[in-house]
């Protein structure tokens, strides 16, 4: 079936309204993706907060350099807890996002879900064996990089 997930937990030094206040404005998303990806958010006018339905569009570079539009749908929001993002339009066939954070002594424990389907069938799945998975996990290495330099290491 070609289905796939990725999981990562980062503790962070930092109260609850501090990391929800940076991970919930989209305005903050270019902060936390590689250089490589060519991240741009083309939405206007983006609201300081997500909200349920928001809907996010981007140009970025996923795979082999070449420029694409990613456009997500917020579908839920339990301000302060998690959110979840959808892909709408983009380069996989499913994407899932859940993005969780929660208190723990000394600061946040913070969980991102990612449960994809890349395209293509069996192409999609040796592409996932060869490319797709290591680069989700580069990116996340480079989110958790990037909020150790916000907030601080554990």
């Amino acid at each position: 079936m070609g289905f796939y997930q990725l999981k990562t937990r980062q503790n962070i030094p930092a109260t609850k309204d501090e990391v929800w206040d940076f991970i919930s404005s989209p305005k903050n998303l270019r902060e936390i993706t590689p250089d490589e990806l060519d991240f741009e958010i083309t939405s206007k006018d983006l609201p300081g907060k997500m909200y349920t339905g928001m809907i996010i569009t981007y140009k970025v570079r996923p795979v082999l350099g070449i420029k694409m539009t990613w456009v997500t749908e917020i579908t839920h929001v339990e301000d302060g807890q998690f959110f979840i993002d959808e892909q709408r339009i983009g380069p996989y066939s499913i994407w899932h996002h859940q993005h969780h954070i929660k208190e723990i002594e000394g600061g946040i424990e913070m969980t991102d879900i990612v449960s994809y389907k890349p395209p293509f069938g069996i192409l999609g799945r040796i592409a996932n064996s060869l490319i797709i998975k290591g680069q989700l996990k580069k990116i996340f290495s480079y989110r958790e990089a990037a909020i150790v330099k916000r907030f601080g290491a554990w």
